[in-house]
C-alpha cells in the first residue's frame, strides 16, 4: 500500500474537545485533536506519546489510551475501544473501535475494525438428491440357449510367397545360311595383262624354237634306242 509523505503541520496548538483526561506523565505532539462527543471521554495515561496529527474521536462510550502506548504520527482512533500498554500503532493508520492487545504492534496504513467493507457470504444451496424412480419391470424370460457345437479345427497351411514368374531367355531369331554367290570370272579390264596358262605340249614348242638342237639331240636318242631294240 502506498502511502502518500506526512507534512508538517503549521499548527503548533492541541485541540482538546469535550471529556478528555491527560495524565501528566503523556506527551502530545503539535497539531493533535483530542475530541469527545457529549456522554462519551478521553483517556491518556501516563507514559503515552500522541504523534503529530494524531486525531481522537470518541463517541457512544469512552477511548482508552493505556500506559506507554505510541501512536505515530497521522493515526486516526474513532470510536469507543481500549489500546493496551506499551502497544505501537505505526504512522497513517485508521481505528474504528479499537480493541488492541498490551505489546501489539500495527504496521503503518493499516486499517481496522471498518465493518462497512465486509463482505457477506453469498448463501449456498444444498443440493437436494431426488429419490431414485424405478422404472416398472416386466418379468424377464430365460431365453433357450442352444449349446455350443465344437468344429474341427482345420490345419493352416503356410501360405507361399509368390514367386515372380520367370521369362525364357532370348534367343536369336535363327536365319537361313545365305547360298554363296557364285563366283564370275570378270572380263580383264582395258590395260591390264591377261594371265595365260601354259601346258606341256606349248611348253615343249617353245623348247624347240629356243633350242633347235636340242630336237635333233632327242631325234638322235630316240633312233639309238630303236636300234638297239631291233638288233636284239
Amino acid at each position: 500500500m502506498y502511502l502518500s509523505p506526512l507534512q508538517l503541520s503549521s499548527n503548533s496548538q492541541i485541540l482538546m474537545s469535550g471529556d478528555v483526561v491527560v495524565n501528566e506523565g503523556a506527551a502530545i505532539a503539535p497539531g493533535a485533536i483530542l475530541q469527545a462527543e457529549p456522554g462519551s471521554r478521553i483517556s491518556i495515561a501516563a507514559g503515552a506519546c500522541i504523534g503529530m496529527g494524531v486525531i481522537l474521536h470518541a463517541r457512544e462510550g469512552t477511548l482508552e489510551i493505556a500506559a506507554g502506548v505510541i501512536l505515530g504520527a497521522g493515526v486516526l482512533v474513532v470510536g469507543a475501544g481500549t489500546i493496551g500498554e506499551n502497544a505501537c500503532i505505526g504512522a497513517a493508520t485508521t481505528l474504528i473501535n479499537p480493541c488492541i492487545d498490551k505489546m501489539q504492534i500495527m504496521p503503518a496504513g493499516s486499517l481496522m475494525g471498518d465493518t462497512s467493507r465486509q463482505v457477506a457470504p453469498e448463501p449456498t444451496a444444498e443440493p437436494t438428491a431426488a429419490a431414485p424412480t424405478a422404472a416398472p419391470t416386466s418379468p424377464e424370460t430365460p431365453e433357450a440357449t442352444t449349446p455350443p457345437v465344437d468344429r474341427p479345427i482345420e490345419p493352416i497351411e503356410p501360405i507361399e510367397p509368390p514367386q515372380p514368374a520367370q521369362t525364357p531367355p532370348q534367343t536369336a531369331p535363327e536365319t537361313a545360311p545365305e547360298p554363296p554367290e557364285p563366283t564370275t570370272a570378270e572380263p580383264p579390264q582395258p590395260g591390264e595383262t591377261p594371265t595365260i596358262l601354259y601346258g606341256q605340249a606349248h611348253i615343249n614348242r617353245l623348247l624347240g624354237t629356243l633350242f633347235p638342237h636340242r630336237q635333233a639331240f632327242n631325234r638322235s636318242e630316240e633312233n639309238g634306242q630303236t636300234l638297239s631294240g631291233g638288233s636284239g
